[in-house]
């Protein structure tokens, strides 16, 4: 981040940024808070050329609202949909999810972090960049391992079948974690010494089966049902802890648990405006998505307080007075209006 040594003459600020991000329902860009503040543009491009956050930041904001220990350490990316973006940086073709095929934008992973009292926020990101030569999976290694050297202890990492590589657990195991992985219904494990099978074709009781995961170790799979599709899931824990005590409910809970990413990935998009933006250069890019996150841990801070219901109703009730003075202004002048008009059967 940027050190100021001097007070800021900045006509915009990462408090207003932020604030207009969440206020304005349509169109949120730096020509739109020029014309709502009443300053220049370009002291909105300034803005976001100017400043240098960093993830770092991000989990040095969020640290003192969470209990640092025990709690889950959740992995996932999202595509911010980009398919007009001509010279932007960042930008390519990634799965999507959402559109359920190959689409253009950029791609954010993220580590989502919920304590052992329920309270969660985003902790660490990148920003998938083709010309750093790293895979998805180099960069959930290097965010673990960062969060991990700032003093987070979880007792679990989540995430689906694309972080569940064998790297990836083993390197989660050599940290004394615990995991829930997804796995794809292909991946063998043997339940009888030298017998491989894929995971599909286990007959796999409610309270999970113990296996051995080809290449990793000891795991206990669980079986879901999503839209009449089956989904498997590895679960890992530390230091041969009793596995018979982690039944289907415990399972079900640390699942739920990872959900909270799903949620955080729609509240961006939806409600913090993290897909709409207009420039192009790297750094602007890189400040504005730290923005749009700082929007949603404001909006999680202002629901644990009770200061607001959920996050979507927020923007909905901030017009609810203006529009009420609106009818209540405009509506005499249609009093001549005949309510009894019917349009014709053939317009």
């Amino acid at each position: 981040m940027r050190v100021i040594s001097r007070p800021s003459t900045a006509r915009c600020t990462l408090a207003m940024y932020v604030s207009f991000l969440l206020g304005e329902p349509h169109s949120p860009t730096g020509n739109r808070l020029a014309e709502v503040m009443e300053i220049s543009h370009d002291s909105v491009n300034r803005f976001l050329l100017r400043e240098d956050y960093t993830p770092r930041d991000l989990f040095e904001e969020v640290r003192s609202g969470l209990t640092l220990k025990g709690g889950t350490v959740s992995v996932d990316d999202s595509v911010l949909d980009k398919p007009y973006g001509q010279l932007m940086a960042f930008v390519g073709y990634f799965w999507s999810g959402k559109h359920h095929g190959v689409v253009k934008g950029i791609n954010l992973m993220t580590l989502y972090y919920t304590d052992p009292h329920g309270r969660h926020q985003p902790i660490n990101y990148r920003i998938y960049d083709k010309t750093a030569n790293k895979t998805k999976n180099d960069y959930f290694q290097e965010m673990l391992v960062e969060v991990l050297a700032w003093g987070l202890q979880p007792a679990w990492v989540t995430g689906d079948s694309w972080y569940s590589s064998t790297a990836n657990l083993k390197m989660i195991k050599n940290h004394h974690r615990g995991f829930l992985f997804a796995l794809e219904s292909n991946r063998r494990v043997s339940v009888e010494k030298g017998q491989w099978l894929q995971v599909q074709q286990l007959a796999i009781p409610e309270d999970g089966s113990l296996v051995y995961l080809r290449g990793f170790g000891t795991v206990k799979v669980f079986r879901t049902q999503l839209k009449n599709q089956p989904r498997h899931y590895a679960l890992y824990q530390p230091n041969d802890e009793d596995w018979v005590a982690f039944d289907r409910p415990a399972f079900l809970k640390l699942h739920d648990q990872h959900w909270q990413i799903e949620q955080y990935h729609r509240t961006l998009k939806q409600v913090c405006h993290i897909e709409h933006f207009q420039v192009r250069q790297p750094t602007a890019i890189r400040n504005h998505l730290f923005a749009a996150i700082c929007g949603y841990v404001q909006l999680q801070r202002l629901q644990a307080t009770d200061v607001i219901r959920n996050c979507y109703r927020l923007q909905r009730e901030l017009f609810n007075e203006v529009i009420a003075a609106f009818i209540k202004a405009f509506a005499p002048n249609l009093g001549h209006l005949n309510p009894h008009f019917q349009p014709p059967v053939n317009a």
